[in-house]
C-alpha cells in the first residue's frame, strides 16, 4: 500500500481547510492530485507540486507564474515528507500574503495525519499477520518450520514459551444475520479483556462466533496447572459485560510439550467444547480434564475399532424403545456393581434390578459382572452418545 493513498489525501484535505478556509491540494510523489476541495482537480498533475518534489523545496506560485503552468493556480506547495523521503506535496491556493503563514501548520498537520494513518495501517497489518501465524500454528502444518521460526521472530513471537489451546464462543444470536454483526462486536470486546492486562496471550478469530487463545502454560512458571488456569477461565468469565455472561463459553484444551503440540492441544479444546455443550449445555466453563475420556474416544468415532466397541451397546439401543435397560446400565456403572445401592438408587426391588441386567446380558452377551464385560458396554454407550 502507498504510503500517501486517496483516502488519507481527502482525510488531509477535508481536516486542513477545516482549519485554514482556503482550498488545499495534495498530490502524490508524481506530482498527480489525489485529494481536493475542487474535485474536478483529482487526477490532474500540478506542474507547481512536480517542481516543489524535484527540488525539494516550498514552491510559490503568483499569479503571473500561474498563467503559464497547466492545472495550476496562485499558492503555494509544500513538499510532504515520512521517515525522511518525499511522499508528496500539499498546496494551498489564494494570495500568497495571506496563505504563507499558514503553510508549514498545514504541512506539520498533514504529515502527523500519514504517519497517524500508516502507524494504524502497519498495525492491523502486523495483528492480522499474527492471526494468520496462530492459524498456522492451530492446523499442525510444520512442514516448512524453519520458514515458520522466522515469521515467528519477525512477530516477536517466542515459540520457546510453552502454551496450552482454549476457545472462547459466544453463542445464543438469533439469526444469520445477528450473529454476523454483533458475534465480532462481542468477540473484540472479549479480545479486548483479554488484552487487558497484557498476559501474552496469543489471541485469533476462527469463526464469526469463536476465538483461539494460545496461553502461556506455566501460569506459576514451572509446570502445568490446569487447577489454576480453571481459577484463571472463572475471573475472566465473572469480568464478563452482562450482556455476554450468559452466552460465553470456554473450552480449555490439555497441555502438550512442543510446538508440534499446539494443534493437539487446539483439537482436545474444540472437542472438549463439542462435548461438554453435548452433555452439559448450561455450563460455561468446559476443561478437558473433566471430558477426557470422552474427548479420548471421541477419535474412535465412525473409525472400525469404535464400531466394535459400540456394537453391543448399540443392540441393547435398537431393542430398549423406553430407555429402560440404558437407565438401568447407567446406574449400575454409577455404583460400580453394588446391587443394593443401584436399586435403592433406581427405587426399584433387587429382583427387578436382577431381572434387568439378565435382560442386558441377554440382548448385548456381555458379561457385565465382569470388569472387562462392564468395561466395553461403558466405552461404547460413551462413543454412541458422541
Amino acid at each position: 500500500m502507498d504510503v500517501l493513498d486517496p483516502a488519507i489525501a481527502m482525510q488531509i484535505v477535508t481536516r486542513t481547510m477545516s482549519i485554514l478556509g482556503h482550498n488545499v491540494n495534495v498530490m502524490n510523489s508524481r506530482g498527480v492530485i489525489l485529494g481536493s476541495g475542487d474535485n474536478l482537480r483529482i487526477g490532474a498533475v500540478h506542474e507547481g507540486a512536480l517542481l516543489a518534489i524535484t527540488q525539494n523545496r516550498v514552491v510559490e506560485i503568483t499569479l503571473e507564474v500561474a498563467s503559464g503552468l497547466i492545472g495550476v493556480k496562485p499558492g503555494i506547495n509544500l513538499p510532504l515528507h515520512y521517515q525522511g523521503k518525499i511522499i508528496g506535496v500539499i498546496g494551498i491556493t489564494g494570495e500568497f500574503k495571506e496563505i504563507t503563514p499558514y503553510g508549514q501548520l498545514l504541512k506539520m498537520t498533514a504529515e502527523m495525519i500519514v504517519e497517524q494513518a500508516n502507524l494504524q495501517d502497519n498495525l492491523q497489518w502486523k495483528n492480522r499477520q499474527k492471526e494468520e501465524f496462530i492459524l498456522q500454528l492451530i492446523k499442525g502444518d510444520f512442514s516448512h518450520k524453519p520458514q515458520l521460526i522466522e515469521w515467528a521472530m519477525k512477530l516477536g513471537i517466542s515459540l520457546d514459551t510453552p502454551r496450552v489451546a482454549a476457545i472462547i464462543e459466544v453463542i445464543g444470536l438469533n439469526s444469520h444475520s445477528e450473529q454476523s454483526s454483533n458475534g465480532a462486536n462481542n468477540l473484540k470486546e472479549i479480545l479486548h479483556l483479554l488484552q487487558s492486562p497484557e498476559r501474552d496471550n496469543l489471541v485469533a478469530m476462527t469463526s464469526l462466533n469463536q476465538l483461539v487463545i494460545l496461553k502461556p502454560a506455566f501460569l506459576d512458571g514451572k509446570q502445568w496447572d490446569p487447577i489454576l488456569e480453571s481459577t484463571r477461565i472463572d475471573s475472566l468469565l465473572n469480568r464478563l459485560p452482562a450482556h455476554l455472561k450468559e452466552c460465553t463459553k470456554i473450552a480449555l484444551g490439555h497441555y502438550f510439550p512442543s510446538i508440534e503440540g499446539i494443534a493437539y492441544s487446539y483439537q482436545t479444546a474444540q472437542e472438549t467444547l463439542a462435548i461438554g455443550k453435548q452433555v452439559k449445555n448450561e455450563e460455561r466453563k468446559y476443561l478437558f480434564e473433566d471430558y477426557s475420556l470422552q474427548v479420548l474416544l471421541s477419535g474412535l468415532k465412525n473409525n472400525w475399532r469404535g464400531d466394535v466397541l459400540c456394537s453391543h451397546y448399540e443392540k441393547l439401543q435398537s431393542l430398549d424403545n423406553k430407555g429402560i435397560l440404558r437407565k438401568t446400565l447407567a446406574a449400575y456403572i454409577t455404583h460400580f456393581g453394588d446391587l443394593q445401592r443401584c436399586a435403592n438408587g433406581l427405587h426399584i426391588h433387587r429382583n427387578t434390578l436382577r431381572y434387568r441386567l439378565d435382560k442386558i446380558q441377554a440382548i448385548t452377551r456381555v458379561d457385565i459382572h465382569t470388569l472387562d464385560g462392564l468395561f466395553s458396554l461403558y466405552l461404547g454407550q460413551l462413543i454412541a452418545n458422541q
